[in-house]
């Protein structure tokens, strides 16, 4: 199996493995999972030029945002697993060690922090929503659970083609 493959893998492991998470959470502390229908609306709206709402709840919605939300997502666990390697170098995809990946996960929490809340409306680290720091702390928990994730993936591609 080639290298890009496994970075493939690894991004789609990982996201699935937060996607548990997600459930989980959901079960043991009643937060309610991600809508990914938002965040397909939030890139559905790109192409019309508009990168930011007051509230993306309150923005029409449109077609196939769900599925464009569940394919972003997807995406972009796929695009955080190449930049690990990128970082960590090919080497880290056939040694895989615990630590690049949760630095890489956790760092990754700037993202929504920075970009895809402000862009929804939520505010810079979800300073607009009605409990900001309870925010805050799912999110860094969610991407740290990303980075144990690419861990778990890699680990688990390393079985499947050594």
């Amino acid at each position: 199996m080639n290298d890009a493959m496994r970075i493939v893998l690894v991004g789609v492991g990982a996201t699935a493995f937060v996607d548990l998470w997600s459930i989980v959470r959901a079960r043991l502390f009643d937060v309610p999972a991600p809508n990914f229908a938002m965040v397909g609306r939030w890139f559905a709206y790109f192409p019309r030029g508009r990168f930011r709402h007051d509230s993306i709840a309150a923005t029409p919605a449109l077609p196939s945002e769900r599925l464009i939300g569940w394919v972003a997502h997807y995406l972009i666990g796929i695009a955080f697993a190449a930049l690990l390697v990128g970082l960590f170098g090919r080497e880290w995809l056939h040694q895989p060690r615990l630590g690049p990946a949760l630095l890489v996960g956790i760092a990754t929490v700037v993202f929504p922090l920075l970009v895809m809340q402000p862009g929804m409306g939520a505010g810079i680290a979800a300073s607009r929503t009605p409990n900001p720091g309870a925010a805050r702390l799912h999110s860094i928990v969610t991407h740290a659970m990303f980075g144990l994730g690419l861990y778990l993936a890699s680990l688990a591609v390393r079985l499947i083609a050594p």
